[in-house]
């Protein structure tokens, strides 16, 4: 086979056919959605994984503007049979994508919103005949604009799909791509509720109450509650990543991964080290699916890189994780470290609640594709009335080097952190004090976040702020290890050299507290290393062949923003 010319972000169908670049067959998705025969369909996917591109397609196929196109669709699969060949062109189609809207205000995003769909009206303009229209209808047409009220708004594309069922009639397909993504950005910038409202309205106008629509497809990231902005669609198919539909049409199979890889001339060699970097999502029963974007830069490249982190911000992720309770931070932490969180999983995205509400973060998280399902446990014996319980991992290495990086992001005010660690690891306690100071001030203030700061600090947040930075520092030459049992007690942390060598660290973190007859820091700090030496926290250190004198105790001693270190 041929080796094809790799086009880096064109997510136009008919622009990579003309152009005969690199093009996995993916237009069995046309079929399997039109089969469906759903009205209204949501299909939820990570970013970067052909959901534009897969709307560019149905696009090309059903629009009556790409009719007579057969040299798009020649020698893929949907041109195999007949009955498809005979429908390809015949129906007007509104595409409308928001995947650039991305603003920090509902003015702003409102006024973009109505712009993209004023645009589609100049888009249609010439073919609809307008100058044939009655004065009604041009002004029913002209007052289409970003200014345009809110009550125009919310029935401007079923009035576009009433104009064209007039010109062409038949009925009308609408494809909405990355529809949440003013939304996502509307959470983080403080609209929500702003935008809910004009969201409702228009979905409602265009997909429920539309009597010129034909079929209504949408794509997204996250499956916003139904509460929020789709109570009035109980026509909609919602299909997430662990739905049975659709479950091959986005993102690689392991087969065209390595069918590219050969077309490519890339050696079979290193099929297993791009099944490690961009392998590991799942879709409903299929696993090891790709990162399409990943996979075809690779391609490109041939470098091993995290190209999927560098697509986006990853705003929101990044501000879940940081306003996240203690209990957030340490299952972050444990995911860091390689291992698997057990939760429950509510695929119904409540933005309002994914601080508040148990396990949403980790549901956001899985539908964004930075968690891979490993397990899933239906059975929960004398709680089976309850959801299943799903074993969640980090999907791939690619993940773990964006989450790598958005941890140091968080220590990059100043030089502290990495100061005080390179004088932990000398066992200089003049020096530590005065950078943890410096690190402890520092992390308070980032961690204690939201609109209403709380006046009294929380110690929780610093400690598993501070062990995310020690986890992603050190994890090429520790294992951090937080709240694990060793000895007699559960330590704090641990920090335990891959090289039996190097010196071992173990932590225990107190609060200041006069109940605990301690009338200053010292008598903390005192009372943390009396607890490591009573509850022999060094235990596994120790049979791992770790001299006693290389492993150095450390007390901290916190009261509000002011820490004491101590060396035992």
């Amino acid at each position: 086979m041929a080796k094809k010319t790799i086009s880096i972000g064109a997510q136009s169908f008919d622009e990579l056919r003309e152009n005969d670049c690199f093009y996995i067959d993916k237009t069995d998705f046309i079929r399997e959605w039109w089969d469906s025969k759903d009205k209204v369909t949501l299909i939820t996917r990570p970013r970067r994984f052909g959901k534009t591109l897969n709307m560019s397609t149905l696009n090309c196929f059903f629009s009556n503007r790409y009719k007579g196109r057969d040299d798009l669709f020649d020698g893929l699969s949907i041109w195999k049979e007949d009955r498809y060949r005979e429908i390809q062109g015949t129906y007007p189609v509104i595409f409308v994508t928001f995947a650039e809207v991305k603003f920090r205000d509902f003015e702003t995003t409102r006024k973009a919103i109505n712009g993209l769909i004023a645009d589609k009206y100049d888009e249609y303009r010439a073919c609809l005949n307008y100058d044939e229209f009655k004065d009604y209808d041009k002004r029913k047409y002209d007052s289409v604009c970003e200014d345009m009220p809110d009550q125009l708004a919310s029935k401007s594309l079923s009035m576009l799909c009433g104009f064209l069922e007039r010109k062409y009639g038949k009925k009308c397909i609408v494809l909405l791509d990355e529809y949440d993504t003013p939304m996502q950005e509307a959470y983080l910038n403080g609209f929500w509720d702003d935008l809910v409202t004009y969201m409702r309205t228009l979905l409602g106008n265009t997909f429920k109450t539309n009597n010129h629509l034909e079929r209504g497809l949408m794509t997204g990231i996250t499956r916003i509650s139904k509460e929020s902005i789709f109570s009035d669609l109980n026509n909609l198919n919602v299909v997430t990543t662990t739905s049975y539909e659709y479950e091959t049409g986005f993102g690689f199979t392991e087969k065209e991964v390595f069918a590219a890889m050969d077309e490519q001339g890339i050696p079979s060699s290193e099929k297993a080290k791009v099944k490690y970097w961009y392998d590991g999502f799942t879709f409903g029963r299929v696993t090891d699916i790709y990162n399409p974007w990943s996979v075809t830069m690779y391609l490109d490249k041939q470098k091993y890189e995290a190209y999927w982190a560098d697509t986006s911000s990853n705003g929101l992720v990044a501000a879940l994780l940081q306003k996240g309770n203690s209990k957030v931070k340490m299952d972050f932490e444990r995911l860091l470290n390689g291992e698997n969180i057990e939760v429950e999983i509510d695929e119904q995205i409540i933005f309002s609640q994914l601080l508040q509400k148990k396990n949403a973060i980790w549901s956001l998280l899985l539908a964004a594709g930075y968690l891979k399902v490993v397990n899933v446990n239906a059975d929960r014996g004398a709680d089976a009335e309850k959801d299943p319980l799903y074993s969640l991992a980090l999907t791939n290495l690619e993940v773990k080097c964006m989450f790598r990086n958005l941890v140091l992001g968080w220590f990059d005010q100043d030089h502290s952190f990495g100061d005080f660690v390179y004088a932990m690891f000398a066992g200089n306690v003049r020096e530590m004090n005065h950078y943890m100071n410096k690190v402890a001030l520092n992390t308070f203030s980032f961690f204690d976040v939201g609109n209403k700061p709380s006046e009294r600090k929380e110690p929780e947040r610093f400690y598993h702020g501070f062990v995310l930075g020690l986890i992603v520092d050190k994890a090429g030459s520790y294992m951090v290890k937080s709240n694990r049992e060793s000895g007699l007690g559960r330590y704090d942390v641990v920090m335990e050299p891959k090289d039996a060598k190097d010196v071992a660290v173990i932590m225990e973190f107190k609060v200041f507290d006069k109940e605990d007859k301690e009338e200053t820091l010292e008598d903390t700090a005192r009372n943390a290393l009396r607890q490591i030496a009573e509850k022999r926290y060094e235990t596994d250190l120790l049979q791992r062949g770790i001299p006693d004198e290389r492993i150095y105790r450390y007390g901290f001693a916190f009261e509000g923003e002011k820490c004491l270190v101590r060396k035992g």
